[in-house]
């Protein structure tokens, strides 16, 4: 009965997430339809983030049905000053790599709708690029090799994983063929190390750990210096 009130307290946390960024979602789409283009192209956002929303929760519970990973669980917050001072150096570390490089001008969602367009953003990030290849990796994994202990199955899958976004922005960046390789190679570092503790939150703790890592991250990179990088850049 404990083991059910927990999981029921974990979706209830997850769909509450899910109402208050589908919130965000419809307010920002009211403001500006062509927001979220650059990311969804010509489909409505409401019903993407509709889709991903679902898609996260069936994914999620499988994972909590196999004991590997859980959405929320109380716990000591003493991690979120540690972890949320690193994320807020690596925002910053990132600011000084844009302003020896310039990236575009145009990278940022703009002030003031880029304080509900990250967190919305992010949410679905996590579910695309985190929860769906983990959950899909651990259960090809575990049944390609059934005699491996779980919690090592776990870590090559949290690499594997980790390396995804760092390759997909990787791509995006060298493709443009005007920024210097050793930019090219940090942001893919960066990237890399981000993710990487992002899912580490996620193993040792939880789907809203490691959820409000980027959201550090986000309120630093996109959110704030999104803002002042303009002034200063351009």
């Amino acid at each position: 009965m404990v083991i059910t009130e927990n999981i029921n307290r974990q979706y209830l946390i997850y769909f509450g997430i899910s109402a208050l960024i589908l919130g965000f979602v419809e307010a920002i789409y009211l403001i500006d339809e062509s927001i979220f283009a650059r990311f969804l192209g010509r489909i409505n956002p409401l019903i993407a983030f509709s889709l991903v929303i679902i898609l996260g929760f069936l994914l999620l519970a499988i994972l909590i049905s196999k004991n590997w990973f859980v959405i929320y669980e109380a716990q000591n917050l003493k991690w979120l000053i540690r972890y949320a001072g690193l994320a807020t150096l690596l925002g910053i570390i990132m600011a000084l790599v844009d302003l020896r490089v310039k990236l575009p001008s145009d990278m940022n969602t703009p002030f003031p709708q880029s304080l509900l367009f990250y967190p919305a953003i992010g949410f679905l990030v996590e579910i695309v690029f985190h929860i769906l290849p983990i959950t899909v990796l651990l259960l090809i994994t575990k049944a390609m090799f059934k005699d491996l202990a779980v919690e090592r199955i776990v870590w090559i899958c949290i690499i594997i994983v980790a390396a995804i976004e760092p390759i997909y922005q990787t791509i995006d960046m060298a493709s443009a063929n005007h920024y210097p390789l050793w930019a090219i190679i940090y942001v893919c570092a960066h990237v890399f190390v981000i993710n990487l503790l992002q899912l580490q939150l996620f193993k040792k703790y939880d789907f809203v750990s490691m959820y409000s890592f980027r959201l550090v991250y986000y309120l630093i990179w996109h959110i704030a210096w999104g803002y002042v990088r303009l002034k200063l850049i351009f």
